[in-house]
């Protein structure tokens, strides 16, 4: 049975910043992969949620009706994380990382990782050091774990800049071993590359 990855998304979320790892997960990293996840959407309500790009998606579930059982929250940036609609998805947060699963920001969804201290006591990035302290405000205390990288894999943490979205996508797949390590690396390379590796 396939396990459901959420990706939690907000108004105005950037939506190339999870479109790598969506097909990634739901067509299988190379052609001929196994497919062990399934992608779904969740957001404050089920109402719609409209992208910084105008796409407009029907979550499959309001924070009222998340299933029980899943493999990973996704949180995928934009404009609204320092909103006080944001502040509804802390709790769920918390659950995902008590229960030891995935859990993975993004851009602006990073700093919200890092104003609500989840980031403190984990190697992890951002938009940049100067910018997280700025914007996290007094719950971030975790500058000495700070790294300066595109994607930073720490455990079942991943976070990111919001100009990384292959490297974020990298270190989810490996997060969650949807494929080989050769698969996943062949797959990034691609993408990045724009040819197949040889």
């Amino acid at each position: 049975m396939k396990k459901e990855i959420i990706f939690v998304l907000l108004n105005e979320f950037a939506d190339w910043e999870g479109a790598y790892i969506a097909s990634n997960l739901n067509a299988g990293v190379k052609p001929g992969s196994p497919i062990n996840y399934v992608v779904k959407t969740l957001s404050i309500s089920k109402e719609p949620v409209v992208s910084i790009g105008g796409f407009k998606v029907l979550p499959d579930y309001g924070i009222n009706d998340m299933p029980e059982d899943y493999a990973g929250l996704i949180l995928i940036g934009g404009m609204r994380w320092f909103s006080p609609e944001a502040e509804q998805i802390v709790p769920l947060v918390e659950r995902a990382l008590k229960e030891k699963r995935l859990v993975a920001g993004i851009c602006n969804a990073s700093v919200f990782l890092g104003s609500h201290g989840f980031l403190n006591n984990v190697e992890h990035t951002s938009n940049g050091l100067d910018y997280i302290k700025q914007y996290a405000g007094n719950g971030y205390t975790g500058e000495a774990n700070y790294i300066n990288k595109q994607a930073v894999r720490d455990g079942n943490i991943v976070t990111a800049n919001g100009l990384a979205p292959l490297d974020f996508c990298r270190e989810i797949l490996y997060v969650l071993e949807a494929d080989t390590p050769e698969n996943i690396e062949d797959s990034y390379n691609f993408y990045k590359n724009g040819f197949p590796s040889k």
